[in-house]
């Protein structure tokens, strides 16, 4: 990512923090109205998720200037999800779900270039947990 998309992650996401726990409801409402059978996947308490979510995402988007720390825990836990049932295309609807909630989060702050710079951090990290799920650790 370059500099100024890493920016404009960083920035956004400050303006999501004070909203984490909405932002987390709201994220696995729509995750779950665009393919229900994703609720099966999910079988604790969906507040704690919802907090493991949004500290996971605060944790990348820290991380962002260096990501290498990071990407053998991302690579964990791309291997871990398969044992969980996740398939590759649902990380496109992860990736959907993710993008609506920060439109209706941020608002009008939801720029084109902040959804670009978003899909493209998102895209990073998917594409990592993807092909660690498909090689033995």
């Amino acid at each position: 990512m370059n500099p100024e998309n890493i920016a404009l992650v960083k920035t956004s996401w400050q303006q999501v923090l004070p909203i984490q726990d909405t932002a987390a409801s709201l994220f696995y409402g729509r995750l779950f109205e665009l393919d229900p059978a994703l609720r099966g996947l999910f079988r604790g308490d969906m507040s704690e998720q919802g907090r493991k979510l949004m500290t996971m995402i605060n944790m990348v988007v820290t991380s962002l200037d260096n990501l290498a720390p990071l990407l053998g825990a991302v690579e964990d836990l791309g291997r871990r999800h398969v044992g969980y049932g996740v398939t590759d295309a649902h990380y496109d609807t992860v990736g959907s779900a993710l993008l609506w909630t920060l439109d209706k989060g941020l608002g009008e702050q939801f720029t084109p270039p902040v959804e670009a710079a978003w899909t493209e951090a998102y895209t990073t990290l998917a594409s990592v947990m993807k092909q660690a799920a498909c090689t033995p650790a």
